[in-house]
């Protein structure tokens, strides 16, 4: 055999041509609508029932804001508009339940609530542990208790005959019908008393999480208790005050069960907040429209304290 000789000077090498492409199944490409219907299936069952049981509801109480709708001696409701919202702005007694909720709400939320968490959970970091545990099992029972219960025994605490002037008639100090001469700050200091609790616990958690060399570096430098209070702990916990704050407010702007057991409202209407006042125009005087405009406009107010913090609580550049 003779070795092959090698190519000419004629004749050009080529290079070898594409591998021929191998046929087999194609590969399947989902459509981007497809795939977020595929991720969204299954959380559909949780949406269906928000649907169902808030959205719903929320959007039929707001067509019944515009109508006359009322519970007796009317055969069918129709569409008036506006109407509900501007009797509500011209009767003096839904201006006086605003005001009323205004001052409930900061006096009991804002001041209240908050400013006696914060300082129950400071005063908590350095207690004993005896003492953290009567004092944390006092102040979480009362925010367990159920709030009609609750608001019998401030009732029984308020009431002329009742503990409270028991006590300043033990100590010699003039008593008063406290129900009845200050109601707006008696309801104020239930609310303070059965909710606390909840800002205790919020703030104790933020506390916990600051680390120790900060404030043992601010003492060494000769930093007091207010003015490391001042200018480490509350920046540190802006956003748990902030998030504190906007659940408090909300919670306190519903409450009806408290004041009614307490007051009903009264005297008059000297302790009638917004959501008596609701329940007086649709179940009492039957007037469901008009009382679902209060609702409504209830609404609106939590949902603007609510822009306001969530603003507040957005993390600076």
């Amino acid at each position: 055999m003779t070795a092959a000789s090698p190519p000419g000077p004629g004749v050009v090498k080529t290079a070898p041509g594409p591998t021929a492409p191998q046929h087999g199944p194609p590969t399947p490409r989902h459509h981007p609508t497809l795939r977020a219907l595929t991720r969204a299936l299954p959380v559909s069952p949780a949406l269906v029932l928000l649907l169902l049981f808030l959205v719903g509801p929320i959007a039929y109480c707001a067509y019944i804001a515009f109508t006359d709708l009322q519970l007796t001696g009317q055969a069918e409701s129709s569409f008036i508009g506006f109407d509900n919202f501007r009797t509500a702005f011209q009767d003096e007694a839904f201006l006086n339940a605003v005001w009323l909720t205004l001052v409930f709400t900061v006096l009991s939320s804002l001041i209240g609530q908050n400013t006696l968490g914060l300082a129950l959970a400071s005063l908590m970091q350095r207690a004993s542990k005896p003492v953290r545990t009567v004092v944390g099992g006092i102040v979480i029972t009362a925010w367990v208790l159920p709030e009609v219960v609750a608001g019998f025994l401030l009732y029984a605490f308020f009431r002329r005959e009742g503990t409270l002037n028991a006590i300043l008639d033990w100590l010699r100090l003039p008593s008063q019908n406290w129900l009845f001469t200050l109601p707006i700050l008696a309801v104020s200091f239930a609310n303070v008393w059965r909710g606390t609790a909840f800002s205790m616990l919020v703030y104790s958690a933020a506390l916990n999480e600051i680390p120790k060399e900060i404030t043992e570096a601010a003492e060494v430098d000769g930093a007091g208790g207010w003015r490391r209070m001042w200018h480490i702990t509350l920046p540190m916990i802006r956003r748990s005050i902030g998030t504190n704050l906007m659940l408090n407010t909300l919670q306190t702007l519903s409450v009806f069960g408290l004041i009614w057991v307490m007051t009903r409202g009264g005297p008059g209407n000297r302790s009638q907040t917004l959501p008596l006042f609701m329940y007086e125009q649709a179940f009492q005087k039957s007037m469901i429209g008009y009382g679902t405009a209060v609702a409504l406009l209830l609404l609106v107010v939590g949902s603007l304290f609510s822009v306001v913090y969530m603003r507040l609580l957005r993390t600076e550049v």
